[in-house]
């Protein structure tokens, strides 16, 4: 059934009989007549020894006994907007309190200002007072927070110091072990030359016992002696072979100059993030090319693999993307190229372009390093920059610092160290995805695999400070 409240009826009926006023704290007397609860508190002490009536219908009651009209109390909270709150007055004049005493630090009212006690002092209008307040609660809001950013930022860095400080610890300990086992080879092999040298003597004094008493025979005696069979044995034994003793010096395998670098590159392996874990995405293969061992193998072969026509897969340029793609934080992954004499291999952006020849840039979403006829390292850039690369890796190590703009290559051939081979800086948008190019097989002569390692061990959430070369 529709129904309507009008409002000026229902403000009446909200209000109290004495006070003519909005209800506060409404108590309900037994005749169902409801009244605040400080104007029944009054009424009932102006009739403490006459009997308490009603004033509406004037019927006998009893005050002390008056409960809460909770159902009165919920639909005034109900009604009230919010901000509706009555405004504050002053005791004494009963003015709106619009005035704020800067001596006394009190709002006052304007009769307060002119007249009371607050004459004479500095008062400002409260408006101007609460948007002070306000901007200046919004200041030490701001405050709050950088501090407790900058408190957590500490708590960060203390954390990661004393991951730092363990790993150090960790090589302190390896290279201190290294030098002591070092040290005891070396002792254990003195020991036994010492061991050696002393048998030698006690076997030449023997010897020289010997001669002595040959040198009392006649010449017949001393030659039939000497070539009996016993004594020719201790003379053969005593005597002192060359080479026995060779030279022993403290040589530790480390150059004291070099203890700071060599670590530093063992620590630059270790706070490296762990080793992703990848696999490759047969539906952005080219048709040439062949996945195998669970995604994890590709190369190209002779002819196009059966398969349907995808539309998210290359048509030009032989490559497949990774599974996974990173639109934030640090990563590391490896890619062994073994002795391939042409690859390529970086990020694309998920939104570039897999059909046609790819632009191979980063003004088109793709950084890539790459080998050209087994001699030219190049990095993909604009220019293209030619790398002084020595050696041949067959491991490439690949640091992805989303938030920082950095992607950085490695050789990882050595498990404890790795060498920088380029760094590109850009400000990365978008999902970027790995990417794998094996190139042209050329009539098989460059159709060897393209391999993405499982990982080798765990790796540590901070990351090191990438230098160019």
């Amino acid at each position: 059934m529709a129904w309507q409240v009008r409002v000026p009826e229902l403000q009446d009926q909200l209000q109290c009989p004495i006070c003519l006023e909005v209800f506060k704290e409404p108590l309900m007397l037994q005749c169902g007549h409801s009244y605040c609860k400080d104007c029944l508190v009054s009424l009932s002490r102006r009739h403490l020894d006459a009997e308490l009536r009603c004033p509406v219908c004037r019927q006998s009651v009893d005050g002390s006994s008056s409960p809460p009209n909770v159902s009165l109390a919920r639909v005034i909270d109900a009604l009230r907007l919010p901000g509706d709150a009555e405004p504050a007055v002053c005791v004494h004049h009963r003015n709106p309190l619009s005035l704020f005493c800067e001596k006394d630090q009190e709002l006052i009212c304007g009769l307060c200002g002119l007249l009371g006690s607050h004459q004479r002092h500095q008062v400002t209008p409260a408006s101007t007072v609460y948007s002070r307040m306000k901007v200046r609660g919004a200041e030490q809001k701001r405050l709050r927070a950088v501090v407790n950013e900058s408190d957590v930022f500490c708590w960060v860095i203390r954390r990661e110091f004393q991951e730092l400080h363990h790993l150090v610890d960790e090589e302190k300990a390896r290279c201190l072990e290294g030098v002591k086992g070092h040290t005891r080879g070396l002792v254990a092999s003195l020991d036994m030359q010492l061991e050696q040298a002393q048998g030698t003597r006690e076997r030449l004094a023997q010897a020289e016992q010997v001669l002595e008493q040959f040198g009392r025979e006649s010449h017949n005696e001393f030659i039939q002696k000497y070539h009996s069979m016993a004594s020719r044995a201790e003379i053969q034994q005593a005597r002192p072979l060359e080479s026995a003793f060779n030279p022993i010096s403290f040589k530790p395998g480390l150059h004291q100059a070099d203890i700071k670098l060599t670590v530093w590159k063992r620590l630059f392996r270790k706070v490296l993030p762990a080793p992703e874990s990848l696999r490759l995405d047969p539906a952005t293969a080219h048709p040439l090319l062949e996945l195998s061992k669970g995604n994890t193998v590709v190369q190209c072969g002779l002819l196009a693999q059966r398969r349907a026509s995808q539309p998210e897969g290359f048509d030009y340029s032989t490559c497949v993307l990774a599974s996974r793609g990173f639109s934030c934080g640090r990563h590391y992954w490896e890619v062994v190229v073994g002795s391939k004499s042409d690859w390529r291999l970086g990020v694309i952006k998920g939104t570039a372009s897999r059909k046609g020849k790819l632009n191979k840039s980063p003004e088109h979403g793709v950084w890539l390093l790459g080998l050209k006829e087994g001699r030219v390292y190049e990095a993909f850039g604009c220019p293209r920059v030619p790398l002084p690369v020595a050696g041949h890796p067959h491991r490439i190590g690949v640091y992805l610092h989303y938030e920082h703009g950095e992607l950085a290559f490695y050789d990882a051939d050595r498990p404890d160290e790795l060498r920088l081979l380029y760094t590109f800086q850009a400000d990365f948008q978008g999902k970027l995805y790995p990417i794998l190019d094996t190139c042209w097989h050329e009539k098989g002569s460059n159709s060897l695999p393209m391999v993405l390692p499982p990982p080798s061990g765990p790796g540590h959430p901070l990351s090191p400070p990438v230098e160019q070369p």
